[in-house]
């Protein structure tokens, strides 16, 4: 970007101000260092209904594939995106991790690509290790695992398990559409309740309400809470931003109706985008309030490794006139890059913008009585039940 000229110290202010005007509108409406890679752009045609724009190869691929039309109308004859599902065989279901900042150590995927489509998921890079790109092959081609609920049976069952809370829908969302086919998800949480095993649940779909059935009996215990994800009430945002979930006044019927049954539902602000949508904190919550949540959390947009790319071609797609300004308070917010990896500093941010968000955010939950980690789930009630035929012990 070229730099302006030092001012003299007579200058006239007047002078001044229409010389960066000037300046301002000479420049390119877009940078040219926020465009993503030439050739990678996939036209609207063959992506309608998707959030990436392209489908750059993974970064571990040691080749990388770029489309041309070599004047023959070649790309025309290529066919749009569809959703493809592959069935996986894992031998664990239990994901364990150790970060400091997480609040749980436990967590259960059943699928591995989300179809909700959503340009700012932190989980597209981990389809790098499948060969596929972390844009729209993360969205289209899909894996799941049938199995989950027998191997989930097994490790419960392990004489050496320990119980603690297990995290759902912390990668991608367990109710994504391909849910209503598969009902991997159900059947995890028919395990998880025979066992009497508390979870965590996190999705931005309206389909967990399909399981009410199992989650009502299982709150009675102790044993559920559910986190809707609400990024904005703006419906045209939304769609945007997440074009295959459910849009924000289902949501919002969505935390009404597990309240309604009794089970602790929380509102996930997730991810708050500076410029974009972070001004809807306080709505968002006083909406949730309204619907039924009884405590709130928070997550700043996150870019780790292939989403800075895909997030900046989106960006600038559709906000052209933001773009600049949007990147620029993020990296004010991860130290001048466009994401911090540290423990503490990746799901907040650090510096003055990150922490008027987090006061705003405080404030407002404080106020409406959302502030706080809410009802503590239990392991009071875990039990491995016997096998078939097991003769039962005297004193049981």
């Amino acid at each position: 970007m070229k730099k302006a000229a030092p001012f003299t110290a007579g200058e006239p202010r007047a002078n001044r101000v229409l010389g960066r005007l000037a300046e301002e509108r000479a420049a390119p409406a877009v940078p040219p260092e926020l465009h993503g890679e030439s050739g990678t752009t996939v036209e609207d045609a063959r992506r309608r209904g998707r959030g990436a724009l392209s489908n750059v190869p993974g970064r571990f691929e040691p080749a990388a594939r770029v489309l041309f039309d070599d004047g023959w109308q070649s790309l025309d004859d290529l066919p749009p995106f569809k959703t493809e599902v592959t069935e996986e065989r894992a031998r664990t279901v239990i994901t364990r991790n150790q970060s400091p900042d997480i609040a749980f150590d436990r967590s259960i995927n059943p699928y591995r690509g989300c179809e909700h489509g959503c340009i700012y998921c932190f989980a597209r890079p981990t389809h790098a290790y499948h060969g596929l790109s972390a844009g729209l092959d993360f969205e289209t081609r899909l894996f799941v695992k049938p199995d989950a609920p027998e191997l989930l049976a097994r490790e419960l069952s392990h004489p050496s398990y320990q119980p603690r809370v297990i995290a759902m829908g912390t990668n991608t969302d367990p109710y994504q559409p391909i849910e209503r086919r598969y009902e991997v998800t159900r059947r995890l949480l028919e395990v998880l309740a025979d066992f009497g095993h508390p979870v965590g649940i996190v999705t931005k779909s309206a389909l967990v309400a399909r399981d009410i059935d199992i989650l009502g009996p299982m709150a009675e215990k102790g044993l559920v809470k559910v986190a809707i994800s609400v990024t904005t009430l703006d419906p045209h945002l939304a769609r945007t931003m997440e074009p295959r979930a459910a849009s924000p006044h289902v949501r919002l019927g969505t935390i009404r109706r597990l309240a309604d049954a009794g089970i602790p539902t929380a509102v996930l602000v997730a991810p708050l985008i500076p410029a974009l949508n972070d001004n809807e904190v306080e709505r968002i919550l006083d909406s949730a309030k309204a619907a039924g949540a009884s405590e709130a959390g928070y997550v700043t947009l996150r870019l780790p490794l292939e989403i800075a790319d895909l997030f900046r071609e989106w960006l600038v797609a559709h906000f052209p006139d933001k773009a600049r300004h949007v990147l620029n308070l993020i990296r004010q917010m991860h130290g001048g890059k466009d994401y911090e990896s540290a423990f503490g500093k990746r799901m907040r941010g650090d510096g003055p913008y990150a922490w008027t968000i987090g006061r705003r955010f405080e404030i407002a939950a404080r106020r409406l009585g959302l502030a706080g980690r809410g009802m503590k789930l239990t392991t009071a009630h875990f039990r491995r039940p016997r096998p078939a035929g097991e003769q039962l012990s005297l004193f049981d």
